[in-house]
């Protein structure tokens, strides 16, 4: 992750990426990295080729941490250097068996509670929740008159319910998603484009600053997701722009939305009447949370504890120990296009 390899570099540590040759990273990079190729991203050739340049520049490094599900597998790595890596996907049947076999040989992280509950025999080292640079995140004023939803356009992220639920609470909906995949677009065509009236508004995929603009404008942001998403940044971007979320209890969700404080999580029958309950929680509390919880900072310092401990006193895979920092050479592994 960009941020991560940032803030190792900020924190004063030698990072050395290994990133396709067109990422803007600004830190050192592992030499003869090929570009990104976003459609054959996951376990094919592409990701296989990644994984090799990858680990032929890791000689002499203190630490690995690798994003890639290829390369803690991969034979040919430094046997001598320990290897973290991060479970970014749902933990799938197919899923646990890939990591009950990588946490033989390297420490995983997890990014929450949720996400570890479905599979408690996958050895996991660590939590560490997601973080982002609050820096790049303006606080919008809530004025807009309308609740708003952002995702991908798949059933998975509810875009249905929040139609269904802005309609029935008879607020104005406005929604920005992403339909690049031909799935994406026939949900589109054939579920959302007929749902909608004269209340709902749709945007179309959005650039960083839109996006937190439609945010911070909006009194609500709508995530009524239906599967038990890992972590969902999109819930803290929306907090980050002191904006409430309202949505349904599934996934990481009750790990990032303070019930009460800085949203409402409940049932789809309940969420139009707490929806507009909404204008009444503090949007100063929402920023502050990710402040305190969701910062890039916590992020980078969990990982930096955990590196220690696993380089300090040579802690078996899978167990958990809280230490302090000390400098070590980092080495992040990034996914092709990540």
């Amino acid at each position: 992750m960009d941020s991560l390899a940032r803030g190792f570099a900020d924190a004063g540590h030698e990072v050395v990426l290994a990133a396709p040759s067109d990422s803007e990273c600004p830190v050192p990079r592992v030499p003869d990295m090929r570009q990104a190729e976003p459609a054959e991203l996951g376990f094919t050739l592409s990701e296989l080729s990644h994984v090799i340049r990858a680990y032929r520049g890791m000689r002499g490094v203190d630490i690995i941490h690798d994003h890639t599900m290829a390369g803690p597998l991969y034979p040919h790595r430094p046997a001598s250097v320990p290897v973290v890596t991060t479970i970014h996907c749902q933990l799938t049947p197919s899923a646990v068996d890939v990591y009950r076999a990588i946490g033989k040989t390297a420490s995983i992280v997890a990014i929450s509670r949720d996400q570890v509950s479905h599979a408690p025999d996958v050895p996991v080292a660590r939590v560490i929740h997601h973080g982002m640079d609050l820096a790049a995140v303006p606080t919008g004023s809530g004025q807009g008159g309308y609740a708003c939803f952002v995702g991908r356009m798949s059933p998975d992220k509810g875009p249905a319910q929040a139609i269904a639920i802005a309609r029935k609470a008879g607020v104005p909906l406005r929604l920005a998603a992403k339909i690049r995949e031909p799935e994406e677009m026939r949900y589109f065509r054939e579920v959302i484009e007929p749902l909608m009236g004269p209340n709902e508004e749709f945007i179309g995929e959005l650039a960083n600053a839109e996006k937190y603009a439609l945010m911070g404008e909006a009194f609500a942001f709508l995530n009524p997701i239906q599967w038990s998403e890992p972590f969902g940044l999109v819930m803290i971007e929306a907090l980050a722009t002191g904006t409430p979320v309202i949505g349904t209890p599934v996934g990481a969700a009750p790990e990032v939305v303070e019930h009460g404080s800085t949203g409402y999580l409940s049932s789809l029958d309940e969420l139009p009447a707490l929806l507009l309950r909404a204008e009444e929680l503090s949007r100063a509390a929402c920023r502050a949370s990710v402040a305190e919880r969701f910062s890039s900072e916590r992020m980078v310092a969990d990982h930096l504890d955990l590196f220690t401990r696993l380089l300090g006193q040579k802690l078996p895979f899978g167990v958990p120990d809280p230490g302090t920092v000390h400098e070590n050479q980092i080495h992040d592994s990034l996914a092709p296009g990540t």
